[in-house]
């Protein structure tokens, strides 16, 4: 039988799996980076507390968040890692709050823009959306919600969907917030 190897499919379906969690741990150790500036310790920074659960959750190994937690206090040598918001319109004029982290503001800012510009979307200045959301602490986590929400079309639905999928693909992007009706 030529052509067929059982492992050959194990190892695209394991390589494939792997690739999508490389990609969870390394937003989950960004986000311990950043948490963990404020102090290492877990029962004196409750944003550090949340994202080393979270992680967790994910079954992120032990010595990979500790690795995180030392290079945001400094014990370690690394990126310089920073929180960045964008505000931008998606499809059908919707509104977007967009989260993230990254050691490169410019090059994160020249990718968000190509997303956008690729599923109809754009990017505003700063405090554009910002005020149409709320910021509003949730399970000791601070989120934007919308003041109203737009209804869009099912193309624009569509397209908004597309575009979630791809910032989501994004290393730098953490959080979407959208004022999309669904």
């Amino acid at each position: 039988m030529s052509g067929h190897s059982h492992w050959s499919s194990i190892k695209h379906k394991k390589g494939t799996a792997d690739a999508k969690k490389s990609k969870v741990f390394s937003k989950l150790s960004k986000e311990i980076a950043v948490a963990a500036r404020r102090g290492g310790d877990v029962n004196f920074n409750p944003k550090l507390r949340t994202a080393i659960e979270k992680a967790k959750e994910f079954d992120m190994p032990a010595d990979n968040i500790e690795r995180a937690v030392k290079r945001g206090t400094g014990e370690l040598e690394g990126a310089k890692l920073e929180e960045v918001i964008f505000e931008a319109y998606g499809p059908g004029g919707i509104a977007l709050v967009i989260e993230g982290i990254t050691d490169n503001k410019n090059r994160s800012l020249g990718e968000i823009k190509q997303i956008l510009a690729k599923h109809e979307g754009k990017i505003v200045g700063e405090g554009g959306v910002r005020w149409m959301f709320d910021r509003v602490e949730k399970e000791g986590k601070l989120e934007w919600v919308p003041k109203y929400e737009t209804e869009v079309s099912e193309k624009d639905k569509e397209a908004a969907e597309k575009l979630f999928e791809a910032l989501d693909e994004n290393d730098t992007v953490q959080e979407i917030y959208s004022n999309l009706k669904i």
